[in-house]
């Protein structure tokens, strides 16, 4: 398939697929940090937290500013946390969903448990 929005759009949520990377987005939705202070709200090592950010930066959903020998990184475009939002009230809707269906379970009488049929053994008379 030769689509290169829909492949855009792919790249793009493929790259919102890692827990690490959400977690990123939500800790620098307050603003900008430093590679540091992601690194210890992460509780995740540099090298881990450094390849988190190049995939986030490689598709432009985050953008860097260098500062002496520290990193800053921001969301470079804020409607990503609208996303997130949209995201979250999906996942939100299918909980409930969820919870309603396990509720039903629970108001059905317990099927109780069939009967195994006998064995029914034949004896040779020889």
């Amino acid at each position: 398939m030769h689509d290169p929005l829909r492949r855009f759009k792919a790249e793009f949520f493929k790259a919102l697929s890692h827990p690490a990377r959400l977690k990123i987005l939500e800790l620098l939705r307050s603003g900008e940090m430093s590679v540091t202070e992601l690194q210890a709200k992460l509780e995740m090592d540099s090298s881990s937290v450094s390849q988190q950010l190049a995939i986030l930066r490689g598709k432009n959903i985050v953008e860097a500013r260098k500062v002496g020998t520290s990193v800053y990184y921001s969301v470079r475009d804020p409607q990503v946390f609208e996303l997130l939002d949209v995201a979250r009230k999906v996942f939100n809707n299918h909980l409930i969903d969820t919870r309603a269906m396990l509720e039903q379970l629970e108001e059905q009488p317990e099927i109780t448990k069939k009967r195994k049929p006998k064995r029914v053994t034949t004896s040779s008379t020889a």
